[in-house]
């Protein structure tokens, strides 16, 4: 067991954990942050995806070792009151069918559109391309992608 000092949510915190253990295990069992999802467990989902100094990344895969001292954000910590552009734009286009994949899906979503506010089809793509939805809901996650983008610009 180690001290890890991290920064989820704008929230300095410690954590006395294994090294290796994985960021979505820390969140989830000992900070009680739950709306990040175990999916697959080998970082091919999406549904763990938290952003990482402002990077989407899968949190299954990171170990804390590698996280301490890092900006993670949660779903959580996306916005406040639900009202993130992306969030909104979610609701607006009746995304969730079951909702698992949907905090990793939106963490992607929104880590796509703080580096690019006005992506291509192709550009969210390939930024969706790691997030998977059982329900099949990808036509609705690109157009509330490109309705969020349109909130953004305007």
């Amino acid at each position: 067991m180690a001290e890890f000092s991290i920064t989820i949510n704008g929230k300095n915190l410690s954590v006395d954990v294994d090294p290796t253990t994985p960021l979505l295990w820390v969140l989830r069992d000992h900070l009680k942050l739950v709306g990040t999802k175990y999916g697959c467990g080998i970082a091919q989902c999406g549904a763990c995806t938290v952003h990482f100094n402002g990077t989407a990344v899968r949190s299954c895969q990171l170990p804390i070792s590698a996280a301490a001292d890092n900006k993670i954000t949660t779903i959580e910590g996306l916005s406040e009151n639900g009202d993130h552009p992306v969030q909104k734009a979610w609701l607006e286009h009746d995304v969730p069918q079951c909702g698992y994949c949907q905090a990793g899906q939106i963490m992607s979503a929104s880590a796509l559109l703080e580096r690019n506010p006005n992506p291509s089809d192709k550009d969210i793509e390939n930024a969706m391309s790691g997030n998977i939805c059982r329900c099949g809901t990808y036509t609705r996650i690109k157009a509330a992608i490109k309705t969020a983008s349109d909130s953004q610009i305007a």
